[in-house]
């Protein structure tokens, strides 16, 4: 099946589970069931839990490793499936949490709004640029609250910064370079504990007839399910960039890199990109997961280069940089708040919750996550073909 009839067929199942909708009372809880028990499926889950908001209800995953591991997360009473059509049909889940592997998260999340739930789905929030588009559609469509896991739009020190931003003390910004450091040396070891259904999870990708337990446990860095880090960390960086700077789609993509330094694995661990965005700007985003290891707190950067200051926008800090031809630069005006960074999960979650009580849009609605999805799908196929990629908005397609 392709990857169209897939996502209509996944959308079908959807809408027969429309009475599964129930209305919430000013006092209930909000039941909550998670599609995608992995790690990070797991660590969600728990800031749903502790949310008073919240009662995690149920929790769906293909490998029944990770379905255990999700059930035991979520609690007593939890009920587990198989398969996420069934979940949807459940009267007490109100809103699913979607973290499954990238190129499962458009059909899933289009699944949820038909059948009637809300839908927290971790970034990027698809894997094609077709699908951000029907993603939007089906989402306005069905007057359901979708908030991407871009959790920065919610951490109270990335709230401030924007604040600073609006300020107008950078000046004319037309270059913004960013980047985030670290080290992946190793895949991961291909050892299964469980039985997984594989033809269920390739979906729309490519198949492979026999079970691959190295792709199965490293799917992450081949280009039939995601793009690696340069779109896992990308889409947290090129989201702030796009939140700070009042930007959209982008106009043009180029993206280069490496070969990759870990045997197996498709997609490089060093790339560089640069979008170019019809608002008059550059964004430059370098991978290095080659790199030497940092404290968190310094992995990562965003430089907003305005003809006035440059401002830097760090994971638990931000500084602002006045012109001085001083040998010591000394920030203007900086907020650091090390050590912090835990909470901005728990605060975008939050967030969520907020939204499907008040039924206003969330802090990282779904066209954001199209504006990033967009971008990170033509640096892949940039990266991929040597071209520099352009977007035609009209038309809804790279070319």
């Amino acid at each position: 099946m392709n990857r169209r009839g897939f996502l209509s067929t996944s959308a079908a199942a959807g809408w027969t589970a429309a009475s599964a909708q129930r209305v919430l009372g000013a006092n209930d809880r909000i039941g909550i069931g998670t599609i995608g028990t992995g790690g990070r499926g797991r660590t969600v889950t728990r800031y749903f839990k502790e949310n008073a908001k919240a009662d995690t209800r149920a929790v769906c995953d293909i490998y029944d490793e990770n379905l255990a591991l999700g059930a035991e997360v979520a609690g007593t009473n939890t009920k587990t499936y198989h398969e996420y059509e069934r979940l949807l049909e459940n009267k007490d889940i109100d809103a699913v949490l979607v973290a499954t592997p990238d190129h499962w998260h458009a059909p899933i999340t289009i699944a949820a709004c038909e059948a009637g739930k809300d839908v927290y789905v971790e970034k990027p929030m698809c894997h094609k640029i077709s699908e951000a588009f029907e993603m939007i559609e089906a989402v306005r469509r069905t007057k359901r609250v979708v908030q991407v896991g871009t959790q920065r739009r919610s951490y109270d020190l990335f709230r401030e910064g924007k604040k600073f931003m609006e300020s107008g003390r950078l000046g004319k910004i037309q270059l913004v370079n960013s980047w985030w450091y670290s080290n992946v040396s190793n895949p991961r070891n291909p050892v299964v504990n469980g039985k997984v259904d594989w033809e269920r999870w390739q979906g729309y990708a490519s198949k492979t007839k026999e079970f691959d337990p190295f792709r199965f446990r490293n799917w992450y860095w081949f280009y039939d399910y995601s793009g690696g880090l340069t779109v896992g960390q990308g889409a947290h960086i090129l989201d702030c960039i796009n939140w700070y700077m009042d930007a959209k789609f982008p106009s043009a993509v180029t993206c280069v890199g490496t070969s990759s330094a870990v045997a197996g694995l498709e997609i490089p661990q060093t790339t560089s990109l640069t979008v170019e965005y019809p608002e008059d700007f550059l964004a430059t985003f370098t991978l290095g997961y080659n790199h030497m290891v940092y404290n968190a707190a310094h992995d990562q950067m965003k430089q907003f280069c305005g003809d006035k200051g440059r401002f830097d926008v760090s994971r638990e800090s931000h500084r602002f940089y006045e012109p001085t031809r001083e040998l010591e630069q000394k920030p203007a005006h900086e907020l650091v708040r090390y050590g912090t960074w835990g909470r901005s999960t728990a605060q975008h979650v939050d967030n969520f919750l907020s939204c499907v009580q008040s039924r206003k849009d969330p802090n990282a609605p779904v066209e954001a996550g199209a504006y990033v999805a967009v971008a990170l799908a033509m640096a892949m196929e940039s990266l991929k073909t040597g071209n520099r990629m352009r977007f035609d908005l009209n038309q809804k397609k790279m070319i």
